[in-house]
């Protein structure tokens, strides 16, 4: 695998979960960081505990990329400290489990901004200075749920969908030029983004049915640097989608009945 050390990574939503995973295996493998995050307080300390155990530079930056500037404030950022991105990790993420209502529409918008407009965006951006320079690494996070249109995760399933089109899309774009674009498409995720009890995300782990983020980031992280077009971990991403999609309507219907009660 390509040697990176020196390298600089952007990680959005890096101060936890899949985020923070993969600055601190980027940094093992001795890659400068941006870390890019809503949550102020880990922000504090993130930063410093990955530069002090790993000996590598890792600048924390506070900045909500739901809003519909962050990009270009990103971008704007990087210009103006002289900071060259080789690796853009698109991490940054939501996750609700509801019907659409008049109640959620402020959820889905802030999905569809997070989802779809600023990682395309980030993606424009940062990937054309690639492009210039002939070398660079883009790495989008979708999920299995991109090939699992099920109500409940309608907004969910459709921006990870849009995600896995763009980025297969741009591999190709990219490809000549010397930039990799990856995809991933992990199936549930040890991380608090499903907000499961303890006890089951330790069961589903156990069964095989939840990867641990160290085992998926490594995989991810690897693929990437393959240049492959699509990482996709676990079983599940075979078996699930085939299995889904042999379900009738009519028990996909009377099963979605008993959840939104």
């Amino acid at each position: 695998m390509k040697d990176i050390k020196g390298y600089t990574a952007l990680v959005t939503g890096g101060t936890s979960g899949m985020g923070l995973e993969y600055c601190r295996q980027l940094a093992a493998k001795g890659c400068n960081l941006l870390i890019v995050s809503i949550q102020r307080e880990e922000l504090e300390t993130v930063p410093k505990e990955i530069s002090e155990q790993y000996g590598v530079s890792a600048t924390g930056l506070y900045m909500d990329l739901s809003k519909e500037t962050a990009a270009q404030e990103l971008w704007d950022y990087c210009q103006e400290k002289g900071m060259e991105i080789d690796i853009l990790i698109n991490n940054a993420g939501m996750f609700f489990f509801a019907e659409l209502t008049p109640e959620s529409r402020a959820k889905a918008n802030t999905m569809l901004q997070l989802h779809i407009m600023t990682p395309t965006k980030l993606v424009m951006l940062f990937g054309e200075a690639m492009k210039q320079r002939r070398k660079g690494y883009i790495l989008n996070m979708s999920s299995l749920a991109a090939m699992l249109p099920t109500p409940g995760i309608t907004f969910y399933s459709a921006t990870k969908a849009y995600l896995k089109n763009f980025s297969k899309s741009m591999y190709f774009e990219m490809r000549p030029y010397n930039v990799g674009v990856t995809t991933v498409c992990p199936g549930a995720v040890a991380t608090p983004l499903y907000r499961l009890k303890p006890s089951l995300m330790k069961l589903g782990v156990n069964i095989g049915v939840i990867t641990p983020p160290k085992r998926l980031v490594r995989w991810a992280i690897r693929g990437m640097l393959h240049k492959r077009h699509v990482v996709k971990p676990g079983a599940m991403n075979y078996y699930l989608p085939v299995l889904i999609g042999l379900l009738p309507n009519w028990l996909e219907m009377k099963i979605w009945n008993k959840f939104r009660r």
